[in-house]
């Protein structure tokens, strides 16, 4: 059977690559997976060598490592949550005591935005990592 015969011949990946994991500094690993974990309705996963990762469900782990000597430079990370389920997070945040914000520079509290047709939000974790949900992904040009 040639190349051109043979049945996945055509077939091209969607994507060059796609992101499997990627790991977050925190001061306490268990505190911070935790905070993420029930913010977003998700569970924390065991432990895997010095990390605790938090799956994602689309196959993409945060993986939460101890940086306890050295300052924890802020990070931005954007979850793309179910329009069904950004009220429940949203109220998961209020719960827990946790202000959130319609901008990244967290000036509008209480508030939501409406970017792209969607809604969207900004909180911070407890080391400070600037988190966002939204309902639709950016229009990029």
């Amino acid at each position: 059977m040639t190349h051109a015969q043979h049945p996945h011949a055509t077939h091209q990946p969607t994507a060059v690559a796609r992101l499997d994991h990627t790991v977050v500094y925190a001061s306490d690993r268990s505190r911070s997976a935790e905070f993420l974990a029930s913010v977003l309705g998700l569970e924390v996963s065991a432990p895997f060598g010095p990390f605790l990762p938090v799956d994602l469900g689309n196959g993409v782990t945060l993986d939460y490592y101890a940086l306890t000597d050295e300052p924890i430079q802020s990070q931005h990370y954007a979850f793309l949550v179910a329009e069904d389920a950004f009220d429940g997070t949203i109220d998961r945040l209020t719960a827990a005591g946790v202000t959130y914000y319609a901008d990244p520079n967290h000036t509008e509290s209480g508030q939501i935005n409406r970017l792209f047709g969607g809604r969207g939000a900004y909180f911070e974790d407890p080391d400070g990592h600037n988190m966002e949900i939204m309902t639709r992904p950016y229009v990029r040009p």
